[in-house]
């Protein structure tokens, strides 16, 4: 038996595997040819490169080439093997493309050193200066010279991690490549998947011998099997609380390079700095097209924050958005009823999307006259309120208007500043935390991927958890846009994590869905969550520079929270939650301020009262 973490990545992490297995059919194989090559890299390193062609290109009838390079396996290997499906969709598929999928370096049967996150590098000075913009170009121009029958022009798309080489592809500058679609693509390790905003997702854990074992030789095997954590309890809340502090997987890790570097670099220094791919961006040549999920528990960050980036960086640039009303990568398949954990959002989204965005997208850039005018709007963006697509000529849109949350004292949500001040205190006991879902058995796999819908009246029922919530609505209010928190908050401690949670309250009378997973699920009163984030404490003034608290006086914690397209409908409530723990989604704050968390002893997590004053509030951005 395989350990578990093998198969989890092969299905929820959308590389390559994934992409090509999910339908069974004859149809790849009875219309495209394979071919198995090694491409030379300027450096001498060798990636080993499968490249799927239709019969039917020629000379006289050429193919543009749509690209994915991953981390994650391109099998199945041998030039024999066609999988059931090829490229970003059945529809791309039947439309016909040369379609290419490469080990990039330092995994499976490519050549090289494995490195997580490849640092950008802006000025090369010789042919050793590589990072994934330089093994993109040296792929792309090998395959326009080389492979028979493509029209010059080049797509790249991928999911994830995929993602983010789609999104370091960018910086290639290879003219060739006319259009890339960068999907749930990590921008920035200490802000997207094992981090948000510094605080370790202890859910992560499972993961690190996929990401921190170099491999030997080249090999079409999963060489990391077997160091997983050798776990007690399918109850990973239990497990990880009995584990104890970070520095005890030690036991299991202390040769894992990729968790030792987690371990020594618990704030944004040079390590993650590097890392980050935002800043890189200048001159973006080919069309860009970022795609997420609102409920995508990897990667939210991602896609929001290159849109940004490059928004800002090259205003003129072609740089589109979607983002729809799926989990991490499940826009690429199609699931029918289209649901969230307990919400169902309608039927055949992700093919509206495969069909009238993305094979759009890709067919104006690589087959069609390749200007602007794609047909397709600045933002795709999906109401998951009111349930359905809407689109923008700008994201964040130009008519938003700034509304301020504030949390009274009282628990009742007001749009106005309070005239005197007050407080609500609650002890958090980072020995009992606040557990993030009701489900344990999604606990100890590698995407939580319900909680960020999931009914959160578990939590409100909590007396370390605070509530805050508006009247009934008598009218239709919607959020798109940011979000900021400003939090006025003290404790008795010198640190505490900051957990707001924004939720849709649903009417007491709202009737089940037929297509409810859980059938002991009510949605009448159901507490839906729309957006949440965790701020370390410390991190409230730098990332780079840690403060303590100083105990009981009052502080401000401002952080944001991921933007948002969601009507909070009339005879619903919008609701706040604050909490200091959700566990095991993010690791314990100690509350006790140390140097490095991943090395606090048992001795440094202490039970402390944490205040939030009712002159803080959430900034959210209103759309008439």
């Amino acid at each position: 038996m395989k350990p578990i973490i093998t198969c989890v990545i092969m299905v929820l992490f959308a590389g390559s595997t994934f992409a090509q297995g999910s339908t069974a059919s004859t149809y790849a194989k009875d219309n495209y040819t394979k071919k198995d090559v090694y491409i030379t890299m300027r450096d001498g390193k060798k990636l080993f490169t499968s490249i799927y062609s239709p019969r039917d290109a020629s000379a006289k009838k050429k193919y543009p080439v749509i690209m994915q390079r991953t981390c994650y396996s391109i099998a199945p290997y041998g030039e024999d093997k066609i999988p059931a499906r090829l490229g970003p969709s059945d529809i791309m598929m039947k439309e016909g493309y040369i379609v290419v999928y490469q080990d990039v370096r330092g995994r499976y049967k490519s050549e090289g050193t494995w490195t997580n996150m490849t640092p950008v590098i802006d000025n090369k000075k010789s042919k050793n200066d590589v990072d994934e913009g330089s093994d993109t170009y040296d792929t792309i121009d090998w395959l326009v010279k080389n492979v028979s029958g493509n029209n010059g022009r080049v797509g790249q798309w991928g999911i994830s991690y995929p993602g983010f080489y789609t999104a370091a592809g960018i910086l290639s500058n290879h003219p060739a490549l006319k259009a890339s679609s960068p999907q749930a693509p990590i921008s920035d390790f200490f802000f997207d998947d094992f981090h948000h905003n510094g605080s370790f997702l202890e859910s992560y854990i499972f993961t690190f011998p996929v990401f921190g074992v170099q491999k030997t030789d080249t090999t079409s095997k999963a060489w990391y099997n077997g160091q997983s954590i050798k776990k007690t309890s399918a109850d990973g809340y239990q497990f990880l609380l009995d584990v104890g502090p970070l520095k005890n997987f030690d036991q299991w890790y202390k040769d894992n390079f990729y968790w030792q570097e987690t371990m020594n670099h618990p704030n944004y220094d040079e390590f993650w700095q590097k890392r980050a791919l935002p800043k890189h961006y200048g001159k973006v040549k080919p069309a860009v097209m970022l795609v997420g999920g609102w409920y995508d528990a990897e990667d939210l960050t991602g896609p929001l924050a290159i849109h940004r980036a490059i928004k800002k960086s090259d205003p003129a640039a072609y740089n589109t958005i979607v983002m729809g009303p799926f989990g991490h990568g499940r826009w690429s398949r199609e699931t029918g009823h289209t649901l969230h954990s307990n919400v169902y959002f309608g039927d055949s989204i992700a093919t509206f999307y495969q069909k009238n965005i993305e094979a759009k997208f890709f067919d104006h850039f690589l087959k069609g006259n390749g200007d602007k005018n794609s047909g397709l709007p600045n933002a795709y963006m999906y109401d998951t309120g009111n349930k359905n697509w809407k689109t923008f000529d700008q994201w964040p849109a130009a008519n938003a208007s700034h509304q301020k949350l504030f949390l009274g004292k009282d628990g009742k949500i007001s749009f106005s500043q309070p005239a005197a001040t007050g407080s609500v205190s609650f002890i958090s006991d980072p020995m009992k935390p606040v557990p993030y879902t009701e489900d344990n058995t999604t606990t100890e796999g590698f995407t939580p991927h319900n909680y960020m819908s999931e009914d959160q009246r578990f939590a409100g029922r909590r007396p370390d958890v605070l509530v805050y919530q508006t009247d009934v609505l008598t009218e239709d209010m919607t959020l798109g846009g940011e979000i900021m928190s400003h939090l006025k908050v003290a404790t008795t401690g010198t640190d505490a994590d900051w957990i707001v949670k924004l939720i849709d309250v649903y009417p007491g009378d709202e009737p089940n869905h037929p297509y409810l997973p859980n059938k002991n699920i009510l949605m009448a009163g159901y507490e839906q969550m729309v957006r949440s984030e965790v701020m370390p404490g410390r991190f409230r003034n730098s990332f780079e520079k840690p403060e303590a608290f100083v105990a009981n006086q009052k502080t401000d914690v401002n952080f944001q929270l991921q933007d948002v397209l969601h009507t909070f409908k009339k005879g619903h409530r919008i609701m706040i939650q604050v909490q200091s723990t959700a566990f095991p989604l993010f690791a314990r704050n100690p509350q006790k301020f140390v140097a490095n968390p991943y090395k606090a002893d048992q001795s440094d997590y202490i039970t402390a009262t944490h205040t939030v004053f009712n002159d803080s509030y959430l900034d959210v951005e209103v759309l008439k």
